[in-house]
């Protein structure tokens, strides 16, 4: 099961992935939401290897969530593999250069079943398809109007 989103922001490439790419910024997003995340790598600076653990509330059940990032291309690329309970995903961030002070902001995320338990969890997700993809549009557009008030503010 995959989900897309472009969203088109007023700030330069390099701008962009910069905020993309604070982890710090968005592990404190996460736990003001409710989850607890916890940084695993010894990493002293973003890049291939970085390492969460993350636990949450989902459909009525605690989750437990492991990533890690497999590629880290700035200002171009990001991708992410998480694994939770059977259900392992890749998030491919992308990012592309309109203009010298405009970005595009790719989001794919795809979500592959490993158990049957998560194979039940994704067909039921597929019963609620289009509003799943109606909810991830509007946070990325959600996000994508943050990043550019963020970018606007450090300028």
């Amino acid at each position: 099961m995959k989900f897309s989103a472009k969203e088109d922001l007023e700030a330069p490439i390099e701008q962009v992935f910069a905020l993309v790419s604070d982890f710090a910024a968005l592990e404190r997003a996460a736990l003001r939401r409710g989850a607890e995340v916890q940084r695993t790598d010894s990493l002293r600076k973003p890049g291939v290897g970085m390492s969460w653990t993350a636990a949450f509330m989902a459909r009525g059940r605690q989750r437990k969530l492991e990533i890690v990032t497999t590629v880290f291309e700035p200002p171009h690329s990001m991708v992410f593999d998480s694994v939770a309970q059977g259900l392992h995903s890749e998030m491919r961030v992308e990012l592309v250069a309109l203009s010298p002070g405009r970005t595009r902001l790719n989001v794919d995320l795809e979500l592959k079943p490993k158990s049957i338990s998560a194979r039940l969890l994704v067909q039921s997700l597929k019963l609620g398809r289009a509003n799943l993809s109606k909810k991830f549009h509007l946070r990325m557009a959600d996000y994508a109007r943050d990043l550019e008030e963020r970018a606007r503010r450090s300028t």
